[in-house]
């Protein structure tokens, strides 16, 4: 594994107790990060805390992060930790696999909240203390599906959409600042949220990819990491795709 230097860096990772937060966490701990999880679970905090190694460097806030005034309250937290350095905003949820006209408007706007309007309020509120450090970074998490959108996932491909239009509107409005904002755009890969989809729905997305694999979690979040360190440094506003093929633009 290549070691990536980020000592002495705060990271906030939203989604951070489960799934590909957790293994961006694991990551940046072994990179000498200090790292600040944010989830809305709290349980699900404090379980990912005891699987993480250098734990003694991990910070735990419960936040929701499609509610604003819960961000500005975990945004205030977490600057009291130490200077914030970079925010990987990788909480998500794919919804239910439908096709657009059976989808409800409830599981339209949670979608919405949650992959969009959370990545609208972390931002809002951490920039101003990214702008402190050095070498401020934002980690956006989109997909592939934002790109070609997959069928009976409507609600999911418009919103890593919106994800990746943010990151570049944000990454050029900071472009002559010292925070760069980029954005990955995986394919499926190995996790909970790929087990949760239909057995159709897999297939269709492994009959994208040129490789003939999903990917794994650690491939995705050795790029998150590499995104917030200093040797990402004439990059801004871009889309780093991780897709085994599927992606080529």
């Amino acid at each position: 594994m290549n070691h990536y230097d980020l000592n002495g860096k705060h990271l906030v990772i939203t989604g951070g107790a489960t799934g590909l937060g957790l293994k961006v966490a694991s990551r940046a701990l072994s990179s000498g990060a200090l790292v600040s999880l944010w989830d809305k679970s709290q349980i699900g905090l404090q379980s990912a805390k005891e699987t993480l190694e250098n734990s003694e460097r991990v910070n735990l806030i419960q936040v929701d992060v499609s509610d604003h005034a819960s961000v500005v309250k975990a945004a205030h937290l977490t600057a009291q930790i130490g200077l914030i350095d970079a925010l990987i905003n990788s909480a998500g949820i794919v919804g239910p696999n439908r096709l657009l006209v059976d989808y409800t408007v409830q599981d339209w706007q949670e979608v919405m909240n949650v992959n969009i309007n959370g990545v609208f309020n972390c931002c809002r509120e951490i920039v101003p203390y990214l702008l402190k450090s050095p070498a401020g970074r934002i980690v956006n998490i989109a997909s592939v599906a934002g790109k070609e959108g997959n069928p009976t996932a409507s609600a999911y491909s418009a919103s890593k959409a919106a994800v990746i239009a943010i990151t570049k509107s944000l990454g050029k409005e900071l472009a002559k600042t010292n925070v760069l904002v980029n954005c990955v755009t995986p394919t499926a890969f190995q996790s909970a949220m790929l087990d949760a989809q239909s057995k159709e729905h897999v297939q269709y997305m492994l009959s994208k990819i040129p490789q003939g694999r999903f990917g794994l979690p650690e491939e995705v979040a050795a790029l998150i990491v590499w995104l917030c360190t200093t040797d990402c440094s004439f990059s801004t506003g871009a889309v780093f795709d991780i897709s085994g093929g599927r992606s080529t633009y």
